[in-house]
């Protein structure tokens, strides 16, 4: 980690709990985390409970991203949220997760417009990269992340980048849900040689400045006693958390490794 960089912990609820739940992990996780200058937790509820929980939580502890949100601020597009209805309630936002890109079908066209989107309406994009399984075999991870940085990032501008956070996150790690614990995770030098792919390619885009301002996350399979041997890694400034970020001990024990980490460096 750098400690210019100040340590990312983010939370991704994906589709789970209601309201009501939602509001209870909340409180659950604010009696267990304390208030960690040095780390920033994010926390990526579904869009139903964005609004509610933004009046609920404890903005010291704690700031809350969209998981999604349509590049188009307003019009005739029934059933969507755009990033400008976000903008009062969500300091981040969650772009080009691998479930949209390969889910619901999201290329590289349609991230580029978030990414724009979200910069405009004052909403710092978490934008995630990544290679699936058979793109890591035919060793094309490379490739993989220097397209979908280099096309995410088209239409923003060097200081806009340089706020950005991207996350990397292989598929191929990626646990189904709240089994978090069995899944295969990368080598350290297998994220750290992400790590090193995506600045180069910021720097190659946008200069020696943004490619060392910008936060990169990893993403995969994270848990409480994976955490801090994961934040070990060298220019690695937080991680993106599925299935333990539903689970209050692991969640508070990852930001407690976080924190654990930073007074190390201290």
């Amino acid at each position: 980690m750098n400690t210019q960089r100040k340590t990312m912990i983010v939370g991704n609820w994906k589709e789970h709990l209601n309201v009501s739940q939602s509001s209870l992990l909340i409180h659950r996780l604010h009696e267990r985390i304390k208030t960690h200058r040095s780390v920033e937790v994010v926390l990526a509820p579904t869009m139903l409970a964005l609004q509610p929980l933004s009046v609920q939580i404890d903005r010291r502890k704690f700031r809350l991203a969209a998981q999604n949100a349509y590049h188009i601020d307003e019009g005739a597009f029934t059933g969507e949220v755009s990033f400008s209805m976000l903008q009062d309630l969500v300091h981040y936002g969650i772009i080009g997760h691998s479930d949209r890109r390969n889910k619901f079908n999201e290329n590289l066209d349609e991230v580029c417009s978030k990414v724009a989107a979200a910069v405009r309406n004052n909403i710092m994009p978490i934008l995630c990269v990544g290679e699936s399984q058979t793109e890591k075999l035919a060793g094309e991870t490379n490739r993989v992340i220097h397209d979908q940085v280099v096309t995410a990032l088209a239409n923003v501008t060097a200081k806009e980048v340089q706020s950005m956070v991207i996350a990397y996150e292989p598929v191929w790690a990626l646990s189904s849900g709240t089994d978090f614990m069995h899944h295969a995770t990368p080598k350290p030098d297998e994220i750290l040689s992400a790590i090193n792919i995506i600045r180069h390619n910021v720097k190659e885009l946008y200069g020696v400045s943004a490619a060392s301002s910008i936060r990169v996350l990893y993403g995969g399979s994270v848990n409480a006693s994976s955490a801090y041997d994961l934040l070990n890694i060298k220019g690695l400034d937080g991680l993106l958390v599925g299935g333990a970020s539903l689970n209050y001990h692991e969640f508070s024990g990852i930001v407690d490794a976080a924190f654990r980490k930073q007074q190390e460096e201290a």
